[in-house]
């Protein structure tokens, strides 16, 4: 596969999330539609709900844009043995829709059993244990599927910092969702995490990240939402952090995975039709283009 027909998007984008009270969702059939006018070849799921709950309606519904699924986001609480159980049937079952829905990645966020993202986590060692033992059944599960699995540094999870995210490669095999503004936010340099992490990079997220605007939300002087809502999150190009760098360095290490375009954002009203959204994932992508070569 070329390296542009491996580009995404995800609804996020075009503010499309989970979260409750974020701002106004879009419809699939809008996000869908000018993601395929873009040139993209594919997109994530989003949150559970934008997409049809039977993965052949899934199937049908991107074939009409020309598009397939990639995978999306499970949030799953691994480091607590009391949990563990029904998380990791959690997972399957979200390996299993993706699978069938056509995807290859099922990108894993640890998060904490408070299912709050504002705060700081940090575990002791026992339960970094208890995740590594966790991730390894993960791997087991989507191996049973056919799906690749990426840990996704993240905002709010129990790998987060700097540290955190070392502390992961250091304890565990599983591939690494190479997040470029997650790990700006938790005080990483993306270009040094993609030398370390090296093969073990088998996703990659982009997006750029106003890195003032980034230390006010590590530091939760700002939530999430208010963050992105003040442009945090920039298209490609338009913050600092060297995405430039990283995609280099991928592309010589001959990295093959999906790179989405996921800048979060916050859409207050539908946006008139031909703008909004769109504009800021077409200017990243054509960032990306001008690195990699082009979607098709």
């Amino acid at each position: 596969m070329s390296a542009g027909a491996r580009i995404a998007g995800a609804p996020v984008s075009w503010g499309v999330i989970e979260v409750p009270d974020w701002g106004h969702q879009m419809t699939a059939d809008r996000v869908l539609k000018e993601a395929s006018s873009l040139g993209l070849t594919a997109v994530e799921a989003g949150p559970e709900g934008l997409l049809p709950r039977d993965p052949s309606a899934v199937r049908d519904l991107l074939s009409r844009y020309d598009l397939k699924l990639v995978g999306g986001f499970v949030p799953a609480v691994l480091h607590e043995p009391g949990l563990r159980e029904e998380e990791l049937a959690a997972v399957e079952e979200r390996a299993g829709f993706f699978a069938a829905a056509g995807a290859d990645v099922v990108v894993l966020a640890a998060v904490p059993a408070s299912e709050d993202y504002g705060a700081l986590v940090e575990i002791d060692a026992g339960a970094w244990e208890a995740l590594f033992e966790s991730l390894k059944s993960v791997e087991e599960i989507c191996a049973r599927h056919g799906v690749t699995v990426t840990l996704h540094s993240h905002y709010g999870t129990v790998v987060e910092s700097d540290e955190q995210v070392k502390r992961f490669l250091d304890g565990s095999e599983m591939g690494l969702c190479l997040d470029t503004g997650h790990l700006a936010i938790g005080g990483s340099d993306p270009v040094e995490i993609a030398e370390i992490a090296g093969d073990r990079i088998n996703h990659v997220h982009l997006k750029d990240v106003d890195l003032a605007m980034a230390g006010r939300l590590a530091a939760r002087e700002l939530s999430f939402r208010e963050a992105a809502r003040q442009n945090a999150f920039r298209p490609l190009g338009d913050g600092d952090v060297d995405v430039g760098g990283v995609l280099d360095r991928l592309e010589s290490s001959g990295y093959s995975g999906w790179y989405v375009l996921e800048q979060d954002s916050v859409v207050e009203g539908e946006p008139p039709e031909g703008g909004g959204p769109v504009d800021d994932v077409g200017k990243s992508l054509r960032f990306l283009e001008a690195r990699i070569g082009g979607p098709r």
